[in-house]
């Protein structure tokens, strides 16, 4: 279940701030068209502003647990978790990909504590002590997961920049609820965008994922 303070999409949260959202995730500039994707609520939710007690400047060293391995990076405290899965880890995850950078289309979508947050709106200071997974953590060409493997059977992409990041927000929408409904796999992708329109397939794909599991829905 979603936490408290994180209500469904449709519901927004009572006493929304956007500057506290702004302060938050340390993006100046992103514009009150992103607040309304899913993402963006879980990056507002992940964020943090009582991480550091005071300025920092320059590079500090933190620790980030990612895919179920604990890695120390290097990072300014406005490096996005993007950034620093990207280009500060050595060797970096790419699974992740820097296309909008602005919180808009859902490429770089990552799992923050099973929650599907975008990585470029969540600094990595923000996600110290939190649970880091990215597409890579889901499953691997020899031992693919369900839905990574529904992509492939129902040719659920084309040029397949957007697909780490529809394969990962499915996987967290999965992970809360088993058994979805196309609308609630629809409500669950509004925070990602397919510029090849593969989104039939990629619905498709999502609920053949759902029809494997043997949990059943409440």
């Amino acid at each position: 279940m979603p936490e408290a303070e994180d209500q469904d999409v449709a519901n927004p949260r009572p006493g929304f701030s956007r500057r506290r959202f702004l302060q938050g995730v340390g993006v100046v500039g992103v514009g009150a068209l992103i607040v309304d994707h899913p993402l963006a609520r879980g990056a507002q939710s992940a964020a943090r502003s009582d991480t550091a007690q005071g300025p920092i400047s320059g590079s500090v060293q933190i620790a980030l647990n990612i895919n179920g391995q604990d890695r120390t990076v290097s990072v300014e405290p406005r490096t996005t978790l993007l950034n620093a899965l990207r280009n500060n880890l050595e060797p970096g995850i790419t699974g992740p990909k820097l296309v909008c950078d602005m919180g808009t289309c859902g490429a770089c979508t990552v799992l923050l504590d099973g929650r599907a947050v975008y990585g470029c709106l969540v600094l990595a200071i923000d996600a110290v002590g939190r649970r880091i997974t990215t597409v890579e953590g889901l499953g691997s060409a020899e031992h693919p997961s369900a839905v990574q493997s529904a992509f492939v059977e129902k040719d659920a992409l084309m040029c397949g920049f957007c697909t780490p990041g529809f394969v990962t927000s499915i996987s967290g929408l999965l992970r809360e609820n088993p058994h979805p409904t196309e609308e609630q796999v629809r409500e669950a992708c509004k925070g990602n965008f397919c510029r090849c329109g593969t989104y039939p397939r990629i619905f498709e794909a999502a609920l053949a994922a759902a029809s494997t599991n043997p949990a059943k829905s409440g």
